[in-house]
C-alpha cells in the first residue's frame, strides 16, 4: 500500500479543516498532514501519493503560504510519485473559482510527478478557472465551495477520496 501525505496552505482554517478530514476518510495518521506554512519541501521524499490543497485569494492564486514550498517542489524530481490536488474557494468569484488546484497542477507539471483523482465540478456555477481546462468535463482535482454549497462538501470528500484509495491499492 502506498504512503499517503497531505499537505496543505490554509489561512482561514477552512483548507486546514478539509485537510484534516481528508485524512480521516483515507486514514492518514496527524503526522503525516503538513503544513506548508510549517514544512520544508523536502518532507515529500516519505511519501508514494502526496495530497495537495489550497484556498484560493486575490486574483485566483495561491495562499501566500505556499510560495516558499511550492518552489522548492518545482526544482525536485517527483518522478514515481503521484499527485491528487484539492481547493476550497467562492464560486461567486465566477472567473477565478478554486484557480489554486490549476496553479498547483501548472506548476507542478513539469516535475514528473504522476496527476490522479481528477473530479467533476458538478453542483458549482463558474465561467472559469486555472482548476479545470476549459473543454474538460473534470478539475485536476476536488473543488469544494464551503462558503456557498458546503452541502456538497461530504459527498465530494467521499467520492473523491475512493478515487485516492484505489490509487493508493494499486
Amino acid at each position: 500500500m502506498k504512503k499517503i501525505g497531505i499537505f496543505y496552505g490554509s489561512m482561514t482554517g477552512t483548507t486546514a479543516d478539509i485537510a484534516r478530514r481528508i485524512a480521516r476518510l483515507l486514514e492518514v495518521k496527524e503526522k503525516d498532514v503538513h503544513d506548508v506554512g510549517q514544512t520544508a519541501p523536502s518532507e515529500v521524499a516519505g511519501y508514494d501519493i502526496l495530497v495537495l490543497g489550497s484556498s484560493t485569494w486575490n486574483n485566483g492564486e495561491l495562499e501566500e503560504e505556499w510560495a516558499d514550498f511550492i518552489a522548492g517542489l518545482q526544482v525536485i524530481d517527483l518522478r514515481g510519485k503521484q499527485i491528487a490536488l484539492f481547493g476550497c474557494g467562492d464560486e461567486t468569484m465566477s472567473d477565478t473559482f478554486c484557480s489554486a488546484v490549476g496553479e498547483l497542477h501548472n506548476r507542478l507539471k513539469d516535475t514528473g510527478a504522476e496527476f490522479i483523482a481528477p473530479y467533476n465540478t458538478i453542483g458549482y456555477s463558474f465561467t472559469a478557472s486555472l482548476a479545470k481546462p476549459d473543454d474538460a468535463l473534470e478539475a485536476y482535482g476536488l473543488l469544494l465551495d464551503e462558503v456557498n454549497h458546503p452541502e456538497l462538501t461530504a459527498p465530494r470528500l467521499a467520492g473523491w477520496t475512493s478515487l485516492v484509495r484505489d490509487a493508493q491499492n494499486d
